[in-house]
């Protein structure tokens, strides 16, 4: 009769303790994932400017709120500066390829599951408009991962691009983790300059880009 009881408590308690794990897992489906977070330019480089708006101030602030997001979704989540700063090696005499260097170095010691280098666009002309995904072919995963987001952006922020290979990206090709770059948007165009720096325009970038990941790793 103990025996039993006892067969009957360890079953329930196995029951309880897979039906704990599967709704964790419903909960965070990133639960695992290793995601690095490149905010373009930062220190010495402040990437495109328009009067005093830094391309590189609305990438940090982008991707800290795709950190979030993330992170709120079970994913482990860095970023390769968390504020206004370079990662070049101090006195070299190529800073900006020594901080794009590093940016990869680190990225592939990480051995992330995914990587997402996070820019914004610029042009001579104003009227250029949208967000646009690059990949290199260096990793099989790329183009893959480049549909997916062009497609998440296209429906939530109306883009009308198309993703494109861009394989004489300095960072994209030294980097060997699955991963693309995103240009959220052109900073050169007054209508979308003006939503980059809202929070809330920010934050429905940082969902889409939640929204592209959960799909890529479904």
């Amino acid at each position: 009769m103990k025996n039993k009881l006892l067969i009957l408590l360890i079953f329930i308690c196995s029951v309880c303790t897979f039906s704990f794990v599967s709704a964790k897992n419903n909960n965070l489906p990133l639960l695992g994932k290793v995601i690095y977070l490149d905010p373009g330019h930062g220190g010495f480089d402040p990437g495109a400017i328009f009067k005093d708006i830094k391309e590189a101030d609305i990438n940090l602030e982008i991707s800290k709120k795709v950190q979030k997001v993330l992170e709120q979704n079970g994913a482990i989540v860095y970023l390769t500066r968390y504020g206004d700063y370079d990662l070049s090696v101090p006195n070299t005499i190529n800073r900006k390829r020594s901080d794009l260097s590093r940016r990869g170095n680190i990225i592939n010691r990480s051995k992330c599951d995914l990587y997402l280098s996070i820019h914004l666009n610029a042009d001579t002309s104003n009227t250029w408009k949208g967000a646009q995904m690059f990949y290199s072919d260096n990793n099989e995963q790329n183009e893959k991962i480049a549909e997916i987001f062009q497609k998440h952006f296209k429906k939530n922020l109306n883009t009308k691009r198309d993703y494109k290979k861009g394989n004489n990206l300095y960072l994209s090709k030294r980097v060997e983790q699955p991963g693309i770059l995103i240009e959220a948007g052109f900073i050169t165009n007054p209508n979308e300059r003006y939503l980059l720096r809202q929070d809330t325009y920010q934050q429905k970038i940082a969902n889409t880009i939640l929204e592209a990941t959960l799909e890529y790793f479904k």
